[in-house]
């Protein structure tokens, strides 16, 4: 399975010509969803949901389909009868050859004053991991985690000890589309072998349109 980043959370899984892209979102690179025959969103929120991406890419492909929390799903099933499936924690589905099984109930704490909304996490495989804007930990093993390294509602300590607790073969950075070019020099370092430890989890950055063999 070939591993493509394709901009802040978004990732692009190809296997045996099948396509499953996670989150294409405003923030993600425009193509991000195009060629997908399985469409996997998180949560509501526009750098994981992007409607227009999500119908160009339903549009392109009439057997694609979209697997998605009820709020995504209520933006776009109308268009697409019989082509948007609403899930939720404990779900297990098999779509274009990819097994997937749904983790996770609520987004992440950005502030007490603001709503959580409903986010879900997805493993692919038995190995991929892609938690959305949460720090869940799944009840399985698995070999590589997409890690949100920077957002509203996390810190670096909290990153560091969710990499611990998962204890992923590796982590590979996501939700990375608001830090700059000097981040590296802090986040590599924090979560690499100089800093204070990540449980032996491989830590990667990839740079949108980079791939990784898993």
């Amino acid at each position: 399975m070939e591993l493509t980043k394709k901009g802040h959370s978004c990732v692009r899984l190809v296997k045996d010509g099948a396509v499953l892209v996670v989150d294409p979102g405003g923030f993600s690179e425009e193509d991000a969803a195009v060629g997908a025959d399985v469409l996997l969103v998180t949560h509501e929120h526009p750098d994981h949901f992007d409607e227009g991406r999500l119908r160009a890419a339903l549009d392109a492909n009439p057997a694609a389909r979209l697997w998605t929390l009820r709020s995504v799903a209520e933006r776009v099933s109308a268009a697409f009868p019989g082509r948007v499936h609403t899930v939720g924690e404990g779900d297990v589905f098999t779509a274009a050859g990819f097994e997937v099984e749904v983790h996770g109930q609520l987004h992440a704490v950005i502030h007490p004053d603001i709503p959580r909304v409903t986010n879900v996490g997805y493993v692919v495989d038995g190995a991929v991991f892609h938690p959305g804007d949460a720090l869940t930990v799944p009840d399985r093993a698995v070999e590589t985690l997409l890690l949100p390294v920077m957002a509203p509602w996390n810190k670096l300590s909290e990153v560091i000890d969710y990499v611990r607790e998962v204890a992923p073969r590796r982590a590979v950075d996501v939700h990375n589309g608001l830090l700059s070019d000097l981040a590296p020099l802090v986040y590599d370092r924090m979560l690499g072998p100089a800093g204070p430890g990540v449980g032996g989890a491989e830590h990667i950055r990839l740079d949108p349109g980079a791939s990784l063999t898993l």
